[in-house]
This record gives structure tokens, sequence and C-alpha cells, in this order.
């Protein structure tokens, strides 16, 4: 299990080759990357700050959930956090499992913690200003599923 909290860019092809490369026992791998979008076409720079001790570890521990629940091979957790500017990748998880099923589930489960839960404080530069970016109503039921 590797959890990665990092200002440097990431190349998530390469993650994803290493990633696949180690995994011997496991029948599935499944990989999500975030992008940073800009939805309104005004969008300059995301800045994302965090705690660094209390982020890692709070994103371990639920990898580490993720892997009891799903009997998981294997977990890739990386996440940025500085400023980051649209198209960048922003996060990336990848899951290994036996099968599809646990693999697809396990990524699912990350990525909704990660968007509701994991301590990121996120604040959009646009050339209109800065705000702070507000929790939705959508990721939060996408995260009472689990």
């Amino acid at each position: 299990m590797s959890v990665r909290v990092q200002a440097e860019p990431f190349d998530a092809g390469a993650e994803t080759a290493g990633f696949t490369a180690a995994q011997h026992d496991a029948g599935a791998v499944v990989t999500f990357t975030g992008i940073v979008r800009d939805v309104e076409g005004g969008l300059l720079r995301m800045e994302i700050e965090h705690y660094p001790g209390m982020t890692q570890s709070a994103i371990a521990r639920i990898a580490e959930e993720a892997v009891s629940r799903w009997s998981l091979a294997d977990v890739l957790v990386i996440h940025r956090f500085g400023a980051l500017t649209p198209g960048e990748p922003i996060m990336m998880v990848a899951t290994a499992a036996r099968h599809r099923a646990e693999a697809f589930a396990a990524a699912e489960f990350l990525m909704d913690y990660l968007k509701s839960r994991a301590p990121f404080w996120k604040k959009e530069i646009t050339r209109e200003g800065a705000a702070w970016v507000e929790a939705r109503d959508a990721d939060e039921d996408a995260l009472r599923r689990w």
C-alpha cells in the first residue's frame, strides 16, 4: 500500500505501469486519475492546502479500510497539493484485487472519500477573484452509499 501527498506532478501512465507490474496475485487493476477541470471557462488555477501529517494519516486509514473491506492485494493513492492549473492531474487511485468487482468498488470508495472527507482545502482562482470550494450535496450522497 502506498499513499503519497505531494506537490510534484506525477505521470499517471508510469504510475499505472509500475503498480500493475508489481501485482502477481491480482486478477484486476483499476485506476482513476482526477484532472483539474475548468467548468466555467475562467479558472486560472486551483490552490490546495492541507496539514501534512493529518492528511497522510487520514488517507492511509481509509486505504487500510479499503484493503480490508475488499481483500485488496494493493492500493496506491496519490493526491497533489499546491497550485494546479486546468488539465493537470490532481489525484490518482489504483486498486488491485483478485476480481474486478472488488477492485472497482474499492476504487470508487477511495475516490468518494478523497472527494468528500480527505482533509484538503481547495480555492479556485478565476479572473473574477478567489473562492473556497464548498462541499456538494452530490458528493455527500455518493459517500453515504458506503
